[in-house]
C-alpha cells in the first residue's frame, strides 16, 4: 500500500510501517499545503494518508477520495508516544478504504489539549 505521512508525523515512522511504500508530505514538496489542496494533490498518488490532524477528516471531499485517511491520536508526535500504536496503525492501514477514515489511539484526547483545573 502507498502511504503518505502528513507533516505532523516524524519520518522515523517510515521504517515502522513495514510492507508499505511510505512517502512524506515534505518529501514530495507539499509542506505547508492546506488540507483541501493536499487531499486533491494526493489523489491518485496514495492509497492512504496518515495524519495527527483531526481536522483533515472533516474536509467536505473525504467521502469521494480515491484513498483513505488514518487519524492517529497520541499524546505527542514523538516516536516514544507513537511506537505503542504501530500495531494499531498497521491494522488500520489494512482496513482503510477509499473515502473512509480510520482512527488509531485516542483521537481527540491528546494530553496537550487537557487543561488542569
Amino acid at each position: 500500500m502507498r502511504v503518505l505521512l502528513d507533516e505532523n508525523l516524524p519520518h522515523d515512522l517510515i521504517d515502522a510501517l513495514v510492507d508499505h511504500s511510505v512517502s512524506t508530505v515534505q518529501g514530495v514538496g507539499w509542506a505547508g499545503v492546506r488540507n483541501s489542496a493536499l487531499l486533491r494533490r494526493a489523489s491518485g498518488l496514495t492509497d492512504a494518508s496518515m495524519t495527527m490532524d483531526t481536522n483533515l477528516e472533516h474536509q467536505p471531499n473525504v467521502p469521494v477520495l480515491p484513498f483513505g485517511i488514518v487519524v492517529v491520536g497520541a499524546p505527542s508526535n514523538r516516536m516514544q508516544d507513537l511506537t505503542p500504536l504501530i500495531p494499531e496503525m498497521l491494522a488500520a492501514l489494512g482496513r482503510v478504504r477509499p473515502g473512509t477514515v480510520e482512527h488509531v489511539g485516542r483521537v481527540g484526547k491528546r494530553r496537550d489539549n487537557v487543561k488542569n483545573t
